[in-house]
């Protein structure tokens, strides 16, 4: 048997030493234990700052929607309290209005001759607007208002107060533009009535605001309320049989919408249609305003963005300016970049037509209205620091100067004219081409020089061509970018050449209108117009 040796006990033996790995691996678990635990740190942290905030920011909703409650549970306490005055306030204007029309039914012989509508002042036209309201003609009211588009400034000054006088101003106001709107029911639409319609609808609101909360009340019958989203209604379904939202006009647009802020019918429901609109008569003035008066502010930004991918950055650039979005969208490389588009369609037009006369005409009148247009945002919004209009301007000009001598006629030569035999002065260019037997001149042969096309001599049947020496849009068509233009070259062609004998008969065809007996020749038409 092997003999196991058993250390004692007492005697000393020598630790064993750790390794360098080991030494390295547990500092690496230090490390890693202390990068976590700082990471967990920082995630806590966090998460403790973000439901402060929000803990902040919800105390701040509490405290703005008790806010909110304590002023609308004023309001609807004063609209309680002050309900009773108001109607009082307006039985009291009914009852002068009906005493004032019982006073001018009275008084219809005296009316009848004042229904000429040539009215010379101011206060004469407020007292013919008085006269159809006291009466409740909305019929005359409304015919006499679309008569009066030239003072139109005095008629929104005075209709308001003659809309007072009625015993009931909001159902006068829809039964005076029943005939143009929801739908137009002339049998015969020579203009557009819009522009009433939208004057006569602004001038309501003032009429119908309540006489103590103001414009936080607008005093309406239900059953005019009730006719007012009838009349709405009937208009959007009027659209599918227009060809939808793409074919509707502007103005029109324009009226759908005031009516609705008018009377208040406005619904949330709608705010895409509305949105729809608002988009495709973007260009119109006031659709910025009446955007954000139909409750749109929070779909601004992407109607400016929509408005921008077509194109249309002059009319984003009102949309920007209404909504105070200038840091988003930088208004002058906005302009730079429609100017930009203007010149490259200008220059298509050209290239694609050949430099044709009406290319040059479509692409200078292309360039000059978003000059134009630019030029006016540019002054309107005050950008002439970041933006100087001095070079457009001075292009513009350019333009402008091409266009006027493009309408001057062009000088005539010696060979358009005749002298007359008693030497009275020159004759009006000969009736070539109407007969057979062609004006024969009774002068030698003049020295060589372009003969003209008065003077020439046609076969009989030939149709006599424009001359391309008139006025206005018969002028020889002007190209600024190529050579000058030459009369000569469009020259129709030339029949055989025209003779002249040694010793011409110094007589007259009858053709010629009998001008040998002192009467003066049917001059042809073409020449004067």
């Amino acid at each position: 048997m092997s003999s196991v040796s058993i250390s004692d006990p007492g005697e000393l033996s020598e630790p064993e030493q750790p390794s360098f790995d080991e030494f390295q691996r547990q500092t690496s678990l230090m490390t890693s234990c202390t990068l976590l635990w700082k990471e967990l740190s920082d995630h806590f942290t966090s998460l403790e700052e973000t439901l402060l905030k929000k803990t902040d920011a919800i105390k701040d909703k509490i405290e703005t929607l008790d806010t909110e409650t304590k002023a609308s549970l004023v309001s609807l306490e004063e609209r309680e309290t002050t309900i009773e005055n108001s109607v009082a306030i307006a039985l009291q204007k009914v009852e002068a209005a009906v005493k004032a029309a019982a006073a001018a039914a009275g008084a219809v012989s005296c009316d009848e001759k004042e229904d000429n509508p040539d009215v010379d002042d101011s206060e004469g036209l407020l007292m013919k607007l008085k006269s159809y309201c006291v009466r409740m003609d909305s019929v005359g009211f409304g015919a006499f208002v679309c008569s009066r588009k030239k003072e139109i400034e005095s008629m929104r000054e005075n209709i308001p107060v003659a809309l007072a006088e009625c015993a009931d101003p909001a159902r006068f106001v829809l039964e005076a533009i029943s005939e143009v709107f929801p739908v137009d029911k002339r049998k015969v639409c020579m203009t557009d009535l819009s522009w009433a319609c939208v004057l006569v609808l602004e001038s309501l609101i003032p009429v119908m605001v309540d006489p103590i909360l103001g414009e936080s009340r607008v005093l309406v019958t239900p059953s005019v309320k009730k006719s007012a989203k009838e009349i709405a209604e009937k208009w959007k379904e009027s659209l599918e049989e227009r060809g939808g939202i793409e074919n509707v006009t502007p103005p029109d647009v324009h009226t759908f919408f005031q009516h609705l802020l008018t009377f208040g019918i406005v619904k949330e429901e709608d705010l895409e249609f509305y949105r729809k609109l608002v988009v495709g008569s973007a260009w119109r003035k006031q659709m910025p305003k009446l955007a954000l008066a139909l409750g749109l502010s929070d779909q601004m930004p992407d109607m400016i963005e929509e408005l921008i991918s077509r194109g249309q950055q002059v009319d984003a650039v009102h949309f920007i300016h209404e909504v105070g979005l200038v840091d988003r969208f930088p208004p002058v490389s906005l302009l730079k970049s429609f100017l930009k588009d203007a010149k490259k369609a200008a220059t298509a037009i050209l290239e694609d037509s050949n430099h044709s006369s009406r290319a040059v005409h479509l692409a200078a009148r292309k360039e000059q209205s978003a000059l134009k247009a630019v030029i006016k945002c540019i002054e309107e919004y005050k950008l002439e620091g970041e933006f100087p209009p001095e070079n457009l301007k001075k292009r513009l000009e350019q333009l402008e100067k091409v266009k006027v001598e493009k309408k001057r006629p062009a000088a005539a030569g010696p060979a358009n004219k005749r002298t007359r035999v008693s030497n009275v002065g020159p004759m009006p260019p000969a009736k070539a081409g109407r007969i057979t037997n062609a004006y024969v001149s009774s002068f030698p042969a003049p020295p060589a020089f372009v003969r003209s096309p008065s003077h020439t001599q046609y076969p009989a049947g030939y149709s006599f061509p424009s001359p391309v020496y008139g006025h206005g849009s018969r002028s020889p068509p002007t190209n600024p970018y190529a050579a000058p233009y030459s009369p000569e070259a469009t020259a129709p062609p030339l029949s055989p050449p025209l003779s002249y004998p040694g010793t011409p008969p110094m007589n007259y065809p009858t053709a010629y209108g009998g001008y040998g007996n002192g009467m003066p020749p049917a001059y042809q038409q073409a020449y004067y117009r």
